[in-house]
């Protein structure tokens, strides 16, 4: 495993404009005598040969001070800056790229789960306030010189936590600080094939028993529910994140009963490979909603409900999420029944796009074929007639919506060909309506029954050994 890197290297795996926008400020930074480092995830993809898509930079100094000397050295307008005063961080963009600029920091926490109150602090202080090990590691960048290894500076034992595949926190509260910290954990864990140490498992079992996962808002865990997702873009699936979470009691702890079913994972893979498929269909910050759908759908309504009140999803979408649970079985029993293209269009149209790749997910090859076929050739066909058209040939109310339908699948069938042939299917449909309409209604007939004193007065007749009634 290397020991440094040179800047040259580090933009070599950025791209274009991402590694020109940090020579840039490199090169500012030597020309000020600030130092600066790349700092956290970056360095240790760095060294796992890991793909960057961009760096976080730390300023010994004043962040706001190094992104002013940028802009002087800029063209008017070629840089934008954006402060965070609260946080010490300033992201500096240009029409391309961006890079998020942070002063050297120490934080402390009011109480469990709040938020962290943040001053300037040391090298050493920022990396003791980091989440886990290897993500504290730094390494310095020369803008002077961008072909020159400089060393990593490894302050808290990161590089041997990763050469040994360890996941390791720097102090026994870590997680009472910053719970969220766990989701973390298992993601870095199944992206990386990392686990907890000993140490840190037992950090994880005094934050939950002492509650600390209570303090923290439900937005900030459905933030962590959205990045685990889109965890499908870094080669891994929400199944196995949350596999983690339940073994280590973090989900019963946000609510009680809480878990993951055992059938969810091949679901739950079988959405991130979609998800990472380039003509993925659902826009990506709505594939969570899929997600949530899977995992909740074998649960109790009422906890699924307790479930979406914890992540803070409330209105039409929880109602969406909670019917899911409900009718996910039934909608792919119908498409596995369905006869025709038509049928298949008739059960999805109704649906929602998160609910549309939460059924492909769940459903088996023969239902995920008559899906795929549907969404790439029938679902955006359009029917060669519309409802004013229908209103043109003497169709009203319900029945228009019966006859789109009609017309539909016909037309997917290939039934119906064009405009011609949908009007004299809606014709015929209406002239049948209008039949229907105008012709009397049959009157039942009513059988005349004798009252019960006539019935009782008959005197009857034995001959024979039979009984009857005289006439």
């Amino acid at each position: 495993m290397k020991t440094g890197f040179s800047l040259d290297e580090i933009c070599g795996v950025l791209p274009e404009a991402t590694g020109d926008l940090l020579v840039r400020i490199a090169e500012t930074a030597s020309s000020l005598g600030v130092r600066i480092h790349i700092v956290g995830g970056p360095v240790r993809d760095l060294l796992l040969e890991r793909s960057l898509v961009d760096v976080d930079l730390l300023v010994e100094g004043a962040a706001s001070g190094l992104a002013a000397g940028l802009i002087e050295r800029s063209a008017e307008g070629e840089i934008s800056v954006v402060a965070h005063d609260r946080f010490g961080t300033v992201r500096v963009e240009n029409a391309e790229a961006s890079l998020d600029l942070a002063t050297l920091r120490h934080e402390t926490y009011a109480h469990p789960g709040a938020l962290p109150d943040v001053v300037s602090g040391t090298l050493e202080q920022d990396a003791h306030r980091r989440d886990f090990s290897i993500n504290a590691l730094h390494c310095p960048l020369d803008g002077a010189d961008p072909t020159r290894v400089v060393p990593i500076v490894d302050l808290v034992g990161g590089l041997e936590d990763l050469a040994a595949k360890r996941l390791r926190v720097l102090h026994s509260r870590s997680f009472h600080d910053d719970p969220t910290r766990a989701w973390r954990a298992a993601r870095f864990g199944a992206r990386l094939g990392l686990k907890l140490d000993r140490s840190s498992r037992a950090a994880l079992r005094s934050a939950l028993r002492d509650g600390a996962f209570g303090a923290v808002s439900g937005e900030r865990f459905r933030r962590e529910f959205q990045l685990t997702v889109n965890e499908a873009h870094q080669g891994t699936h929400a199944g196995k994140i949350l596999k983690s979470l339940s073994e280590w009691h973090v989900l019963s702890a946000l609510e009680p009963g809480l878990s993951l079913a055992r059938d969810r994972g091949v679901p739950l893979r079988r959405l991130a490979k979609a998800m990472a498929e380039p003509e993925w269909a659902a826009p990506r910050w709505q594939a969570w909603v899929a997600a949530l759908s899977i995992w909740l759908a074998p649960l109790p309504a009422a906890l699924r409900r307790r479930t979406l009140e914890r992540f803070s999803v409330r209105g039409d979408q929880a109602a969406r999420i909670v019917g899911f649970g409900r009718n996910a079985d039934r909608t792919i029993k119908s498409l596995t029944k369905a006869r025709g293209r038509g049928a298949v269009d008739a059960t999805l149209g109704s649906h929602t796009e998160e609910s549309i790749q939460a059924l492909y997910a769940l459903a088996d090859v023969p239902v995920r074929r008559r899906m795929l076929r549907w969404g790439a050739e029938d679902r955006r066909r359009r029917a060669p007639v519309n409802g004013a058209d229908l209103l043109e040939v003497g169709l009203q109310g319900p029945e228009i919506g019966k006859a789109l339908e009609r017309i539909r699948a016909g037309f997917l069938e290939g039934d119906v060909a064009n405009r011609e042939e949908a009007l004299a299917l809606a014709a015929e449909m209406a002239l049948r309506s209008s039949r229907r309409s105008s012709s009397p209604k049959p009157r039942k007939s009513r059988r005349k029954v004798a009252p019960r004193d006539a019935i009782a007065d008959t005197p009857t007749v034995v001959d024979g050994g039979k009984s009857h009634s005289s006439e």
